[in-house]
């Protein structure tokens, strides 16, 4: 039976804030190579034995994301299910097995795998998944640990119990939460402890039997949404309300640790699920004073230190361990041993009504291209536009704003109201208030232009669609 990648692709990773962000979260960042944490994730999958196109299951705001980084790596996938909200990882893996059965049959197996993780050694991974293939078939639910090679705070852990039969794998004795220093010190120096990785191998059918019979509220509000869910472009839209009702709860909670059948396979892969800085620092390439740096940084007597620049200079004198990660909106400076506190700091900040800069940087992506805020003050806002080749924005007008157009680079075909015209470099339009207007690339270049809106409001909900390519 061939293996269908599941992969979870939910999440905003709060930890990596201000970098990761509720629109564009950490699995779709550059973090570790080239690719983004989400395409390393895909691609780890394509030369599976057995293996054949994945399923993704992402949160709806995520839908153009996920597609276009698909589309930069030509790769095809099985569907994309998304969520109208997250739900945790119970009821987002059992409507991949419910999709898995309707695709191939009820001993499909799913490999169920986050999309935000780096694991180095792809072949000892590859190893791992066709050694529990063939427990999986046998009807275990397979869950891979990872070999600690230090006490860590940050994970839940798994005990291994009696040894099966085959090599390498062992019964689940129990799951562990994530303990203090010395508890995990404990578990590291017994070898009898592996960090729960999040990672699992089952049949389709196994993992419904065990919801069903421990949480049977999940698998109905999951078999409804999905059987109510509709098609919109290349994406499957669970119904909204019926994945609403769902109870939220993990995989863990739900199955695994209450299950009979679980099995452990202990992985040493070069894992990491970069769920921090200091991840993100014991990741990274360090210089002979142990820093990590990326981007226009420039240093002095500075030591075990990651620093971070995307959009301007970062100059550190004399620090030692500490975290500096610099985002046009925001800088965040941490001790390195603190970052876990990040989490805190995101929840102060939603508390005090901070939404906005948790949700978007000033650089916005949307299916068509993106675009950047670049000034804004009482009754005005200037912003950067970016069009991809062949795209065009939606049909649209405004009952509180005007906009000027003025094109940068490029050509632009414009509609405004009953007219259609080109715009070249240097050439500019006026788009009156509550006047219908579309936006469309027309040459083979990106279309950059800058605009800039006047009125008495304008938020991006003043937005009135007539027509849109994208579903929106």
């Amino acid at each position: 039976m061939a293996i269908i990648p599941v992969i979870l692709s939910g999440g905003m990773g709060s930890r990596l804030w201000p970098l990761s962000r509720e629109s564009y979260p950490k699995q779709f960042l550059r973090l570790t190579s080239e690719k983004t944490l989400f395409q390393e994730t895909v691609q780890r999958v394509t030369n599976l034995e057995n293996g054949c196109d994945p399923l993704l299951i992402c949160n709806v705001d995520h839908r153009f994301l996920a597609a276009e980084q698909l589309r930069q790596m030509a790769q095809e996938v099985t569907a994309i299910l998304l969520e109208p909200m997250g739900r945790n990882t119970a009821p987002a893996v059992a409507c991949g097995a419910l999709q898995a059965i309707e695709a191939q049959g009820e001993e499909a197996l799913i490999l169920v795998l986050p999309a935000d993780h780096v694991i180095a050694d792809k072949e000892a991974f590859q190893r791992a998944v066709a050694l529990a293939e063939t427990q999986a078939e046998a009807g275990h639910l397979v869950t891979f640990g990872i070999v600690p090679n230090h006490p860590e705070t940050g994970f839940g852990y798994i005990k291994r119990g009696a040894p099966l039969d085959a090599d390498g794998v062992f019964h689940v004795d129990a799951f562990v939460e994530k303990p203090d220093l010395a508890i995990a010190t404990g578990y590291v120096e017994s070898g009898e402890y592996a960090w729960n990785s999040g990672m699992f191998l089952f049949r389709a059918d196994r993992y419904i039997a065990e919801l069903e019979r421990f949480e049977p509220e999940i698998l109905a509000a999951c078999r409804r949404a999905l059987d109510r869910a509709r098609l919109d472009l290349d994406f499957i839209r669970l119904d909204e309300e019926a994945f609403a009702a769902s109870p939220a709860n993990s995989i863990d909670y739900a199955v695994m640790e209450r299950t009979d059948d679980a099995v452990v396979i202990p992985i040493d892969v070069g894992w990491s699920d970069v769920g921090s800085w200091s991840a993100l620092w014991k990741h990274g390439e360090r210089d002979a004073a142990d820093n990590v740096t990326q981007g226009d940084v420039a240093i002095h007597d500075v030591h075990g230190s990651y620093l971070r620049s995307r959009d301007r200079m970062i100059a550190a004198i004399g620090i030692d361990n500490c975290v500096v990660v610099d985002t046009a909106d925001a800088v965040l400076v941490a001790s390195k041993d603190r970052v876990q506190d990040v989490k805190a700091l995101v929840d102060s900040l939603k508390s005090r009504g901070k939404d906005d800069i948790l949700q978007h940087h000033t650089r916005v992506f949307r299916p068509w291209g993106n675009y950047e805020t670049v000034d804004c003050g009482d009754r005005f806002q200037v912003k950067r536009i970016v069009v991809k080749p062949g795209e065009i924005l939606s049909l649209q007008l405004h009952h509180h704003r005007t906009e000027h157009w003025v094109v940068v680079k490029g050509t632009a075909s414009v509609t405004r109201g009953d007219e259609t015209i080109l715009l070249s470099e240097d050439q500019s339009t006026y788009i009156p208030l509550g006047v219908k207007h579309r936006l469309e690339n027309v040459g083979k270049i990106p279309l950059e232009l800058i605009e800039v809106q006047s009125g008495s409001y304008l938020g991006e909900d003043d937005i009135v669609r007539l027509e849109d390519k994208y579903g929106r």
